[in-house]
């Protein structure tokens, strides 16, 4: 699909460095600067995150003639552009990190500027989307009458997803969905967006204002709030909350749920999915990871999951995994994975594929595929992250995850665990934690077949 990301683009700097002592100046720390990354800001964000997914991308803007435009025009290489002068100054948005943490965000430029004007190539790029993403970041663009009434015609023949900005204009009629996050869409209503029940008033008081067919509001670690025009609203919940810089997640959940639509999906399936990618995409280390494509599965996916431990272990937290069928979930299951989160930071299960169990327990199983016994994992709080291995031992996937607890239940020994040997070789421990005797998937079934 051809995606087209129309909207204000500014440029991002991440000043970063270490901070071990406190100024004798105040008491506020010195950051000794290591690197400065940047990147595009804004509307420019957005369709490099797309791009990244995997999609074609074309990006609509207008960029200023000054030297930060000219760095933008550098990190922008590689990314379709189709722009008209601003005639005003770059936006910059400059924060300083102590290691992960924001100590300070400096802003140039950021103050109200001339509100640009559309060119006729800019327009003309809407014709070929397949979709657009309105990147709405407050400076006037999307106020342009011209390009306006381009993105009404477009909104009646392609998803149209407008992500709105307090200071921005209002979204053209017929548009798919508008995407404030609950911050903007109390600023926009008046009415807060805590939470469910609240996010439902606040969405339909953007509907009752605007022209919109549904307004999805994102809820940071809870997930968002899709309402359609006449229809009832959607909680779709984050399954997996990841600690993280948030930095890009509300351009890739507008992003994502636009492709979604693009490909026919309701909306509620599409709110779903970008929730999950968005909280994927926080977990892989947000726009500090290198660029990749985050899926539907989030933390269970390859890159994600690495990304994920990386910054465990950077942070000095101990990564703690486990493994099995999970064929039936039972109590002694959830006993077993509780105590092995409380033993670090994060717990990765190792789940046998559906070939795995059979060839280790039999034909007729398992009773549970792979796909929901990970969903059902996945869904405990204990859980960070479940990944699917096809051998009959997790040896190649311990290999790659490296952790630092390896951790069974307390009916095994460490001549049953051939695991032990591997995990000591990078420094890793075998530990044992208490079961409940008599319950096993096996029992469960006997019992069930018994009772006929």
């Amino acid at each position: 699909m051809r995606i087209a990301v129309v909207g204000d683009v500014l440029l991002d700097e991440d000043v970063r460095g270490g901070a071990r002592r406190l100024s004798p100046d105040g008491p506020v720390p010195v950051v000794d600067v290591e690197e400065t990354r940047r990147r595009a800001g804004g509307a420019g964000l957005a369709a490099g995150l797309l791009a990244s997914a995997g999609h074609e991308v074309v990006l609509v803007t207008v960029l200023g003639d000054d030297d930060a435009g000219t760095r933008l025009r550098d990190v922008l290489t590689g990314t379709e552009v189709v722009a008209g002068p601003s005639g005003s100054l770059t936006p910059v948005k400059r924060r300083l990190l102590a290691g992960a943490h924001v100590v300070a965000r400096m802003d140039e430029g950021c103050g109200a500027g001339a509100r640009p004007e559309s060119t006729a190539e800019m327009r003309a790029a809407l014709e070929r989307a397949d979709a657009v993403l309105v990147s709405d970041y407050g400076r006037g663009l999307c106020e342009d009458p011209a390009l306006r009434e381009a993105l009404r015609l477009r909104a009646a023949a392609v998803p149209v997803v407008w992500d709105p900005h307090p200071r921005g204009a209002q979204p053209v009629s017929g548009v798919a969905a508008v995407t404030p996050n609950a911050a903007e869409a109390a600023a926009l209503t008046g009415t807060p967006a805590d939470d469910c029940r609240t996010a439902t008033r606040a969405a339909a008081a953007l509907l009752r204002t605007w022209p919109a067919e549904a307004a999805v509001v994102t809820l940071g670690g809870e997930g968002a709030l899709a309402l359609e025009r006449g229809g009832l609203p959607l909680f779709a919940p984050v399954h997996r909350t990841a600690a993280g810089d948030a930095c890009g997640a509300g351009d890739r959940f507008a992003g994502s749920l636009c492709a979604h639509l693009a490909a026919g999906a309701p909306l509620g399936r599409a709110t779903e999915a970008a929730v999950a990618e968005a909280a994927a995409f926080i977990a892989a280390g947000g726009v500090g990871a290198p660029a990749q494509e985050t899926a539907e599965h989030g933390l269970g996916t390859s890159n994600s999951l690495d990304a994920r431990l990386e910054t465990v272990r950077a942070q000095g937290g101990t990564v703690v995994a486990t493994g099995g069928c999970f064929d039936l979930l039972h109590a002694g299951h959830a006993r077993t994975l509780a105590a092995a989160r409380r033993l670090g930071d994060v717990l990765v299960v190792c789940v046998n594929s559906d070939a795995s169990v059979r060839r280790l327990k039999g034909p007729g199983r398992p009773f549970v595929p792979q796909e929901d016994r990970v969903a059902l994992l996945e869904a405990l709080a204990c859980v960070d992250a479940a990944v699917v291995f096809e051998e009959d031992s997790p040896e190649r996937t311990l290999e790659r995850l490296r952790p630092d607890l390896w951790v069974k239940g307390g009916d095994y020994t460490a001549d049953s665990l051939p695991e032990t040997e591997l995990v000591s070789r990078w420094g890793g421990q075998t530990v044992t934690v208490p079961f409940l005797p008599g319950r096993s998937t096996t029992s469960l079934a006997a019992a069930r077949q018994a009772a006929g």
